[in-house]
Protein backbone atom coordinates (compact mmCIF):
# COMPACT_ATOMS: atom_id res chain seq x y z
CA UNK A 1 0.00 0.00 0.00
CA UNK A 2 1.26 3.26 -0.89
CA UNK A 3 1.71 6.55 1.02
CA UNK A 4 -1.13 8.12 -1.45
CA UNK A 5 -3.45 4.89 -1.59
CA UNK A 6 -3.43 5.37 2.81
CA UNK A 7 -5.07 8.83 2.32
CA UNK A 8 -7.38 7.97 0.45
CA UNK A 9 -8.24 4.70 2.86
CA UNK A 10 -8.34 7.25 5.18
CA UNK A 11 -10.12 9.84 4.10
CA UNK A 12 -12.71 6.66 3.37
CA UNK A 13 -13.13 5.78 6.69
CA UNK A 14 -13.72 9.09 8.73
CA UNK A 15 -16.96 11.06 9.66
CA UNK A 16 -17.98 8.86 12.75
CA UNK A 17 -19.91 11.48 13.76
CA UNK A 18 -22.59 9.98 11.58
CA UNK A 19 -22.54 6.54 13.33
CA UNK A 20 -24.62 6.86 16.25
CA UNK A 21 -27.17 9.39 18.33
CA UNK A 22 -24.92 11.26 20.73
CA UNK A 23 -21.54 10.00 18.86
CA UNK A 24 -18.97 12.51 20.13
CA UNK A 25 -15.91 11.02 18.53
CA UNK A 26 -14.68 12.69 15.36
CA UNK A 27 -11.71 11.50 13.77
CA UNK A 28 -9.85 13.53 11.46
CA UNK A 29 -8.07 12.58 8.03
CA UNK A 30 -4.81 12.60 9.87
CA UNK A 31 -5.35 11.03 12.81
CA UNK A 32 -6.03 7.83 10.51
CA UNK A 33 -3.48 8.32 8.41
CA UNK A 34 -1.21 8.25 11.28
CA UNK A 35 -2.69 5.28 12.53
CA UNK A 36 -2.21 3.05 9.73
CA UNK A 37 0.81 4.21 8.87
CA UNK A 38 1.75 3.29 12.63
CA UNK A 39 0.39 -0.40 11.94
CA UNK A 40 2.40 -0.80 8.65
CA UNK A 41 5.26 0.26 10.58
CA UNK A 42 4.81 -2.36 13.04
CA UNK A 43 3.99 -5.13 10.22
CA UNK A 44 7.39 -3.93 8.44
CA UNK A 45 9.57 -4.21 11.52
CA UNK A 46 8.21 -7.60 12.41
CA UNK A 47 8.86 -8.84 8.83
CA UNK A 48 12.03 -6.98 8.01
CA UNK A 49 13.69 -7.08 11.48
CA UNK A 50 12.47 -9.75 13.79
CA UNK A 51 11.65 -12.44 10.91
CA UNK A 52 13.87 -11.21 8.38
CA UNK A 53 15.49 -14.74 8.10
CA UNK A 54 12.99 -17.93 7.69
CA UNK A 55 13.30 -20.13 11.09
CA UNK A 56 11.49 -22.22 13.21
CA UNK A 57 9.63 -19.78 16.26
CA UNK A 58 10.40 -20.84 19.18
CA UNK A 59 7.90 -21.16 22.30
CA UNK A 60 10.14 -19.19 23.74
CA UNK A 61 9.99 -16.29 21.16
CA UNK A 62 6.58 -16.77 20.34
CA UNK A 63 5.87 -15.65 24.44
CA UNK A 64 8.10 -13.03 23.99
CA UNK A 65 6.34 -11.29 20.95
CA UNK A 66 2.54 -12.30 22.63
CA UNK A 67 3.43 -10.43 25.25
CA UNK A 68 4.51 -7.28 23.15
CA UNK A 69 1.58 -7.54 20.70
CA UNK A 70 -1.48 -7.86 23.57
CA UNK A 71 0.64 -5.35 25.71
CA UNK A 72 0.20 -2.43 22.65
CA UNK A 73 -3.03 -4.02 22.40
CA UNK A 74 -4.39 -3.28 26.26
CA UNK A 75 -1.85 -0.32 26.56
CA UNK A 76 -3.56 1.66 23.32
CA UNK A 77 -6.73 1.58 25.65
CA UNK A 78 -4.50 3.73 27.85
CA UNK A 79 -4.14 6.34 24.54
CA UNK A 80 -8.22 6.23 24.30
CA UNK A 81 -8.99 7.05 27.89
CA UNK A 82 -6.59 10.48 27.86
CA UNK A 83 -7.25 11.48 24.24
CA UNK A 84 -11.51 10.68 24.08
CA UNK A 85 -12.50 9.34 28.04
CA UNK A 86 -13.08 6.49 29.95
CA UNK A 87 -16.40 5.53 27.97
CA UNK A 88 -14.47 5.61 24.24
CA UNK A 89 -11.67 3.58 26.60
CA UNK A 90 -13.98 0.94 27.96
CA UNK A 91 -15.84 0.15 24.32
CA UNK A 92 -12.56 0.25 22.87
CA UNK A 93 -10.82 -2.74 25.48
CA UNK A 94 -14.33 -4.59 25.29
CA UNK A 95 -13.74 -4.64 21.69
CA UNK A 96 -10.62 -5.63 21.70
CA UNK A 97 -11.30 -8.71 24.31
CA UNK A 98 -14.47 -9.93 21.61
CA UNK A 99 -12.10 -9.49 18.94
CA UNK A 100 -9.48 -11.33 20.15
CA UNK A 101 -11.29 -14.17 22.26
CA UNK A 102 -13.22 -14.65 18.61
CA UNK A 103 -9.66 -14.91 16.52
CA UNK A 104 -8.87 -18.23 19.43
CA UNK A 105 -10.65 -19.67 16.14
CA UNK A 106 -8.85 -18.82 13.35
CA UNK A 107 -5.64 -19.49 15.31
CA UNK A 108 -6.62 -23.43 15.61
CA UNK A 109 -7.54 -23.45 11.58
CA UNK A 110 -4.54 -22.31 10.69
CA UNK A 111 -3.44 -24.97 12.99
CA UNK A 112 -5.32 -27.42 11.23
CA UNK A 113 -4.30 -26.16 7.55
CA UNK A 114 -0.89 -26.12 8.31
CA UNK A 115 -0.71 -29.61 9.34
CA UNK A 116 -3.24 -30.41 6.59
CA UNK A 117 -0.80 -28.72 3.77
CA UNK A 118 2.42 -30.17 5.19
CA UNK A 119 3.82 -26.47 5.46
CA UNK A 120 7.40 -26.23 6.73
CA UNK A 121 7.29 -24.37 9.94
CA UNK A 122 10.05 -22.03 8.88
CA UNK A 123 7.80 -20.71 5.97
CA UNK A 124 4.75 -20.52 8.21
CA UNK A 125 5.41 -16.87 9.81
CA UNK A 126 5.44 -15.55 5.93
CA UNK A 127 2.12 -17.16 4.63
CA UNK A 128 0.24 -15.72 8.35
CA UNK A 129 2.16 -12.12 7.84
CA UNK A 130 0.33 -11.40 4.40
CA UNK A 131 -2.69 -13.17 5.58
CA UNK A 132 -2.83 -10.76 8.60
CA UNK A 133 -1.95 -7.85 6.05
CA UNK A 134 -4.56 -8.87 4.02
CA UNK A 135 -7.12 -9.38 6.78
CA UNK A 136 -6.87 -5.42 8.44
CA UNK A 137 -7.57 -4.48 4.49
CA UNK A 138 -10.86 -6.64 4.57
CA UNK A 139 -11.91 -6.20 8.39
CA UNK A 140 -11.55 -2.41 7.20
CA UNK A 141 -14.68 -2.89 4.14
CA UNK A 142 -16.49 -5.16 6.95
CA UNK A 143 -16.65 -2.39 9.25
CA UNK A 144 -17.44 -0.09 7.05
CA UNK A 145 -20.52 -2.05 5.28
CA UNK A 146 -21.33 -2.77 8.68
CA UNK A 147 -21.64 0.36 10.25
CA UNK A 148 -23.23 2.18 6.95
CA UNK A 149 -25.85 -1.08 6.92
CA UNK A 150 -26.83 -0.27 10.39
CA UNK A 151 -27.69 3.49 9.62
CA UNK A 152 -29.45 2.69 6.55
CA UNK A 153 -31.73 0.30 8.01
CA UNK A 154 -31.90 -0.14 11.79
CA UNK A 155 -33.75 -3.35 12.01
CA UNK A 156 -30.82 -5.12 10.68
CA UNK A 157 -29.91 -5.52 14.24
CA UNK A 158 -32.12 -7.99 14.91
CA UNK A 159 -30.37 -10.29 11.35
CA UNK A 160 -27.54 -9.35 13.31
CA UNK A 161 -28.34 -10.82 16.27
CA UNK A 162 -29.88 -13.58 14.50
CA UNK A 163 -27.13 -14.76 12.78
CA UNK A 164 -24.70 -14.41 16.03
CA UNK A 165 -27.07 -16.46 18.09
CA UNK A 166 -27.39 -19.41 15.74
CA UNK A 167 -23.18 -18.96 14.90
CA UNK A 168 -23.03 -19.53 19.28
CA UNK A 169 -25.03 -22.49 18.68
CA UNK A 170 -23.00 -24.00 15.62
CA UNK A 171 -20.04 -23.04 17.39
CA UNK A 172 -20.99 -24.62 20.80
CA UNK A 173 -21.62 -27.89 18.78
CA UNK A 174 -18.66 -28.17 16.67
CA UNK A 175 -15.11 -29.11 16.77
CA UNK A 176 -12.32 -28.04 14.56
CA UNK A 177 -10.24 -30.20 14.95
CA UNK A 178 -12.59 -32.53 12.78
CA UNK A 179 -11.90 -29.70 9.70
CA UNK A 180 -11.13 -31.49 6.37
CA UNK A 181 -9.50 -28.52 4.74
CA UNK A 182 -9.56 -31.07 1.55
CA UNK A 183 -13.42 -30.62 1.06
CA UNK A 184 -12.92 -26.94 1.32
CA UNK A 185 -14.77 -25.81 -1.79
CA UNK A 186 -12.37 -22.97 -2.42
CA UNK A 187 -9.13 -25.72 -1.62
CA UNK A 188 -10.67 -27.19 -5.08
CA UNK A 189 -11.70 -24.23 -7.04
CA UNK A 190 -7.53 -23.04 -6.40
CA UNK A 191 -5.87 -26.31 -7.45
CA UNK A 192 -8.91 -25.75 -11.25
CA UNK A 193 -7.88 -22.63 -11.80
CA UNK A 194 -4.01 -21.77 -10.93
CA UNK A 195 -1.61 -23.56 -12.25
CA UNK A 196 0.78 -24.68 -9.21
CA UNK A 197 3.68 -26.99 -9.02
CA UNK A 198 3.37 -30.03 -6.79
CA UNK A 199 5.82 -28.81 -3.62
CA UNK A 200 7.24 -25.79 -1.91
CA UNK A 201 9.76 -23.84 -3.48
CA UNK A 202 11.14 -22.50 -0.31
CA UNK A 203 8.67 -19.31 1.01
CA UNK A 204 8.17 -18.48 -2.86
CA UNK A 205 3.87 -17.88 -3.37
CA UNK A 206 4.71 -17.68 -7.14
CA UNK A 207 7.55 -19.08 -9.69
CA UNK A 208 8.12 -19.53 -12.97
CA UNK A 209 9.14 -22.76 -14.72
CA UNK A 210 9.02 -23.53 -18.76
CA UNK A 211 7.93 -20.02 -19.27
CA UNK A 212 5.14 -20.46 -17.26
CA UNK A 213 3.97 -18.60 -14.08
CA UNK A 214 2.96 -21.32 -11.25
CA UNK A 215 1.82 -20.27 -7.86
CA UNK A 216 3.32 -22.84 -5.03
CA UNK A 217 0.97 -24.76 -2.68
CA UNK A 218 1.87 -21.86 0.49
CA UNK A 219 -0.03 -19.70 -1.95
CA UNK A 220 -3.12 -21.97 -1.83
CA UNK A 221 -3.10 -21.94 2.19
CA UNK A 222 -2.28 -18.37 1.86
CA UNK A 223 -5.90 -18.33 -0.55
CA UNK A 224 -7.91 -20.34 2.36
CA UNK A 225 -6.60 -18.38 5.28
CA UNK A 226 -7.86 -15.36 3.44
CA UNK A 227 -11.23 -16.43 2.88
CA UNK A 228 -11.35 -18.35 6.34
CA UNK A 229 -10.83 -14.96 7.82
CA UNK A 230 -14.07 -13.45 6.27
CA UNK A 231 -15.97 -16.21 7.10
CA UNK A 232 -14.71 -15.45 10.47
CA UNK A 233 -15.21 -11.70 9.99
CA UNK A 234 -18.75 -12.38 9.45
CA UNK A 235 -19.27 -13.01 13.12
CA UNK A 236 -16.88 -10.85 14.90
CA UNK A 237 -17.75 -7.45 13.04
CA UNK A 238 -21.50 -7.81 14.14
CA UNK A 239 -20.24 -8.62 17.81
CA UNK A 240 -18.34 -5.34 17.73
CA UNK A 241 -21.01 -3.39 16.54
CA UNK A 242 -23.27 -4.34 19.51
CA UNK A 243 -20.37 -2.45 21.75
CA UNK A 244 -19.86 0.64 19.69
CA UNK A 245 -20.64 2.24 16.58
CA UNK A 246 -17.22 4.29 16.01
CA UNK A 247 -15.40 3.28 13.33
CA UNK A 248 -11.59 4.37 14.96
CA UNK A 249 -12.65 2.19 17.68
CA UNK A 250 -13.95 -0.64 15.93
CA UNK A 251 -10.99 -0.96 13.50
CA UNK A 252 -8.34 -0.12 16.11
CA UNK A 253 -9.24 -2.95 18.04
CA UNK A 254 -9.37 -4.85 15.00
CA UNK A 255 -6.11 -4.09 14.24
CA UNK A 256 -4.52 -4.72 17.76
CA UNK A 257 -5.91 -8.16 17.90
CA UNK A 258 -5.49 -9.05 14.80
CA UNK A 259 -1.16 -8.13 14.78
CA UNK A 260 -1.29 -10.22 17.55
CA UNK A 261 -2.48 -13.89 16.39
CA UNK A 262 0.56 -14.84 14.64
CA UNK A 263 2.57 -14.91 18.05
CA UNK A 264 -0.36 -16.35 19.66
CA UNK A 265 -0.70 -19.09 17.09
CA UNK A 266 3.10 -20.39 17.79
CA UNK A 267 2.44 -19.98 21.06
CA UNK A 268 -0.55 -22.15 20.92
CA UNK A 269 -1.52 -24.03 18.36
CA UNK A 270 0.44 -27.22 19.70
CA UNK A 271 -1.76 -26.57 22.76
CA UNK A 272 -5.13 -26.65 20.69
CA UNK A 273 -6.37 -30.24 22.41
CA UNK A 274 -5.52 -28.90 25.60
CA UNK A 275 -8.70 -25.89 25.13
CA UNK A 276 -11.55 -28.46 25.10
CA UNK A 277 -14.50 -25.92 26.69
CA UNK A 278 -12.59 -22.33 24.35
CA UNK A 279 -15.02 -23.34 21.88
CA UNK A 280 -18.07 -23.35 24.58
CA UNK A 281 -16.96 -20.16 25.91
CA UNK A 282 -16.28 -18.11 22.76
CA UNK A 283 -19.99 -19.28 21.49
CA UNK A 284 -21.46 -18.07 24.99
CA UNK A 285 -19.39 -14.51 24.49
CA UNK A 286 -21.58 -15.15 20.92
CA UNK A 287 -24.40 -15.34 22.34
CA UNK A 288 -24.09 -12.51 24.63
CA UNK A 289 -23.83 -10.03 22.30
CA UNK A 290 -26.03 -11.30 19.93
CA UNK A 291 -28.83 -11.09 22.42
CA UNK A 292 -26.89 -7.78 23.77
CA UNK A 293 -28.53 -6.92 20.02
CA UNK A 294 -31.83 -8.06 20.35
CA UNK A 295 -32.53 -6.32 23.01
CA UNK A 296 -30.97 -3.31 22.12
CA UNK A 297 -34.02 -1.40 21.71
CA UNK A 298 -35.59 -2.18 25.27
CA UNK A 299 -32.33 -2.40 27.56
CA UNK A 300 -28.93 -1.15 26.33
CA UNK A 301 -26.52 -3.43 28.17
CA UNK A 302 -23.56 -1.27 29.79
CA UNK A 303 -20.11 -1.75 28.26
CA UNK A 304 -18.93 -2.12 32.05
CA UNK A 305 -21.11 -5.42 32.41
CA UNK A 306 -20.52 -6.66 28.80
CA UNK A 307 -16.72 -6.80 29.31
CA UNK A 308 -16.87 -8.23 32.99
CA UNK A 309 -18.75 -11.10 31.51
CA UNK A 310 -16.06 -11.81 28.17
CA UNK A 311 -13.10 -11.61 31.01
CA UNK A 312 -15.20 -14.13 33.53
CA UNK A 313 -16.32 -16.20 30.44
CA UNK A 314 -13.04 -16.49 29.21
CA UNK A 315 -11.12 -17.08 31.89
CA UNK A 316 -13.51 -19.61 33.04
CA UNK A 317 -13.43 -21.56 29.62
CA UNK A 318 -9.38 -21.36 30.08
CA UNK A 319 -9.40 -22.95 33.37
CA UNK A 320 -11.53 -25.80 32.92
CA UNK A 321 -9.88 -26.56 30.03
CA UNK A 322 -6.49 -27.01 31.57
CA UNK A 323 -7.82 -28.29 34.72
CA UNK A 324 -9.60 -31.20 32.53
CA UNK A 325 -6.39 -31.58 30.33
CA UNK A 326 -4.14 -32.22 33.70
CA UNK A 327 -6.97 -34.43 35.00
CA UNK A 328 -6.95 -36.73 31.74
CA UNK A 329 -2.98 -36.52 31.56
CA UNK A 330 -3.06 -37.24 35.23
CA UNK A 331 -5.54 -40.31 34.40
CA UNK A 332 -3.00 -42.19 31.83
Amino acid sequence: MTFDTTILFAYALPNPSAATPGNSMEIGPWIWVGFIVFIIALLIVDLKLVMREPHKVTTKEAGIYSAIWISLGVAFTGVIALWQGGAAASEYITGYLIELSLSMDNVFLWAVLFTYFKVPSKYQHKVLFWGIFGALVLRAGFIIGGIALLDAIHWVVYIFGVLLLYTAYSIFNSDIAETNPGENPVFRWVHKVILQTEDYREDRFFVKEDGKRLATPLFTVLVIIELSDIIFAVDSIPAILAVTRQQFLIFSSNAFAILGLRSLYFLLADMKDRFVYLNKGLAIILAFVGIKFLISEWWEIPTWLSLVFIVVVLAASIVLSLKSSKNITAGR
